[in-house]
């Protein structure tokens, strides 16, 4: 009983003084905030980022709160990251929500909760959002795997946002890359089976299109510029294989909850200092 006293005063105190710190050094951050501003407003954006927003359960698990927590704070900094991007005039926006792995292995409860936020996040942007960003939705993955009330969210959202063109919010659920080649190897070989295409015939050009993205291949924007994966994990697990081959790639080291406007900031700012190439 005194240990948990004690435990109970030390923690207090910290809290006490963490609170202290951050009052001090907001003036700080908000400085270097507008100075990492000024070196990246004027440089070329990005016109497509793609998000993998990595370490909500390992967030929840530091602090000993449970895994399904750590995604429900994830899923209030996304919608902060969505206006950040959309602020900085980002065209074409596409999030790792749930890969096809997570819905095949992950618990009954953590699915489902994604599934509850995922139906959350489509009312809310029902609400206005969709229309005041002027955004067109699309959902792409195994839809076999989600429940058929979020599907036809899903549907209903993407059929309302078709008429927008001027941004585009690409959300990959139960995805996988190496799924969505087999899907369009698929598809590709039922046109050359029905003698819509000639084997001979087929290259990138004519591939992409049976792709997930094919809705953004009028305007050249399928393939992402930048890639944003966060936890400080430096692989791609399956995100988006065959778009992302001249992609710059950033890592970040903090979880997605703690994930900042300055990170995002500096993400772009390492994306501006790179020369792309594109294999010349």
């Amino acid at each position: 009983m005194k240990n948990s006293k004690r435990i109970s005063r030390v923690a207090g105190v910290l809290r006490k003084f963490g609170n202290v710190v951050s009052f001090i050094l907001k003036p700080v951050y908000k400085i270097y905030e507008a100075w990492l501003f000024s070196q990246i407003y004027l440089g070329p954006m990005p016109r497509h980022v793609a998000i993998i927003p990595d370490g909500n359960r390992r967030w929840a698990k530091n602090l000993g709160l449970r895994p399904v927590l750590g995604h429900n704070v994830g899923y209030k900094r996304l919608k902060e990251v969505l206006e950040w991007l959309w602020d900085l005039d980002i065209k074409v926006v596409t999030l790792y929500a749930m890969s096809y792995e997570n819905c095949v292995k992950r618990s009954r409860e953590e699915r489902e909760n994604i599934f509850k936020l995922i139906s959350s996040g489509i009312e809310e942007l029902l609400q206005g959002e969709i229309d005041r960003r002027r955004v067109r939705v699309k959902f792409f993955g195994r839809f076999e795997l989600l429940p058929d009330e979020l599907i036809a969210k899903i549907r209903k959202i993407e059929e309302y946002s078709s008429k927008y063109s001027d941004r585009y919010l690409n959300i990959a659920i139960c995805y996988g890359g190496r799924q969505e080649i087999i899907d369009a190897v698929r598809k590709l070989a039922a046109d050359v089976r029905r003698g819509l295409i000639k084997p001979e015939e087929i290259d990138d050009e004519i591939f992409k299109k049976y792709l997930y993205t094919s809705h953004l291949c009028d305007d050249g924007l399928e393939e992402p510029d930048l890639v944003i994966r966060t936890s400080g994990e430096l692989r791609i697990s399956n995100f988006l294989l065959w778009q992302i081959a001249y992609s710059e790639l950033y890592f970040c080291d903090v979880y997605w909850p703690e994930f900042r406007r300055i990170d995002l900031w500096r993400a772009i700012r390492s994306y501006q200092r790179r020369e792309r190439r594109f294999g010349k």
